[in-house]
């Protein structure tokens, strides 16, 4: 169930994060940084209480994802800003057409006009003819009584049919003009049109931009808010969870001693019976080996117990919340629930029970170590498939994988002791981890 509120909460600040402009890309690389942080203070604080482990991940959740939403409101800024500036530019782009669109429409009504007056102009010579009157000057003419007076009245006839050409050609230049004009008012009128969309578009836009912005801000202090109150509830929690961790060295402490008594044991076993067969002989009873002779080496001294990937380093781990440093005496491989776990080596069990922080935990003897005894010890499984005093051979079933004890999630807990102390597992073990 803490597992499901951290991978929502998670969930929750990458849906923050998305609702930038960064690109997918973006948005998972944020993710994955944001994953790898929490991961952290998962592996680091899996020994604290319930409650500070969840104020941890909120925290560390919520001081993630931070950056990215105060980028985000940046981002939101600015496209208001441009936002605002697209749409006063958008309205004056529409005025402008608008206003070339009544120049367009002005000119046009005078070009209807002007066709309208030649038309009117022919109207009058058309209708002169039709009556007849053509043919009343033609009889004029003929009736001339004198040269000079025939001259007169062929050079008016001349006149009459000039003008007639006259109108004719001005209506015909006022039908192209109006033509050319009305061309031109629509092209205006597209024009003006898709002004007027850009301008609601850019207005709209700027609504959005100012929306977004705002939701940036609310991010912004919701996680401000969010990493305030996980930093209480974690305060909170300090003397709680620094007693666990006191309480892990304790029983880690205890752990040791068991070993090195164990250990012990098997010597003093091991020389009496080697004693009693009158011999220097190199190997103990109950199965466990004395290992003095064997040097060891990565990748060939022990089995891996699991196969999985590994979650997490052995080493000194520091507690970011509480600000102390504590041992993690071991490295975790990420495996399923259920899954195998197998003895690393030949040995015998000297330890198979509820270890408090470790969960069901497995500790098994191989033997001696330049003189010190060499032990491997196994944390959180789900079931203990061994019991206490069992001689166990290399890759032989002795347990599977869990979340036991102090965990966030399944997962083995892998140690490697040597004279009860824990040292790094990794020189032990395969360089593949496999």
């Amino acid at each position: 169930m803490n597992r499901i509120r951290i991978f929502c909460a998670v969930g929750a600040f990458v849906v923050l994060l998305g609702s930038g402009t960064a690109g997918h890309a973006d948005a998972r690389d944020d993710k994955a940084r944001i994953d790898r942080q929490i991961q952290e203070t998962q592996a680091t604080l899996e020994a604290a209480t319930e409650r500070a482990q969840q104020a941890a991940t909120d925290h560390a959740a919520a001081t993630a994802a931070l950056p990215g939403a105060e980028d985000a409101l940046e981002d939101a800024k600015g496209r208001v800003i441009a936002a605002d500036a697209a749409a006063r530019q958008a309205e004056r782009d529409r005025d402008a057409a608008e206003a070339v669109l009544d120049s367009a429409d002005d000119d046009y009504d005078a070009a209807k006009a002007e066709v309208e007056q030649g038309r009117a102009d022919v109207s009058v010579f058309v209708a002169a003819t039709y009556k007849g009157s053509g043919f009343a000057m033609f009889n004029s003419i003929i009736e001339s009584g004198s040269p000079n007076d025939l001259a007169l009245r062929i050079s008016y006839l001349d006149r009459v049919a000039a003008e007639s050409q006259r109108a004719l050609d001005d209506l015909t230049r006022a039908r192209m003009s109006a033509k050319q004009r009305s061309a031109v008012a629509e092209l205006a009128r597209d024009k003006a049109r898709r002004a007027a969309e850009q301008t609601r578009q850019a207005l709209q836009d700027s609504r959005t931009a100012q929306a977004g912005a705002e939701q940036a801000a609310a991010d912004v202090r919701a996680l401000i808010d969010k990493s305030a109150q996980a930093e209480a509830v974690a305060n909170s929690e300090r003397t709680a969870v620094l007693a666990r961790y006191q309480q892990l060295k304790v029983d880690s402490d205890r752990v040791a001693g068991e070993l090195r008594a164990a250990a012990a044991a098997e010597a003093a076993a091991a020389a009496k019976a080697a004693k009693a067969a009158g011999k220097t002989g190199k190997t103990g009873t109950g199965g466990a080996p004395l290992t003095t002779a064997i040097p060891p080496k990565t990748g060939a001294f022990f089995l891996m117990p699991v196969h999985g990937w590994k979650s997490s380093n052995y080493g000194m781990r520091f507690d970011p919340v509480y600000k102390v440093y504590q041992l993690h005496a071991g490295i975790d491989v990420a495996a399923g629930g259920g899954q195998p776990i197998v003895a690393a080596a030949d040995g015998k069990v000297v330890r198979a029970g509820w270890a408090g922080g470790n969960g069901n935990y497995t500790c098994i003897s191989h033997g001696l170590y330049q003189g010190k005894g060499l032990a491997t010890c196994y944390g959180h499984q789900s079931q203990i498939l061994v019991h206490v005093g069992q001689t166990v051979h290399r890759g032989e079933l002795i347990g599977r994988v869990g979340t036991t004890g102090a965990s966030t999630g399944n997962h083995l807990h892998f140690e490697v002791r040597l004279n009860g102390s824990p040292i790094q597992p990794l020189n032990w073990l395969p360089g593949c981890l496999c």
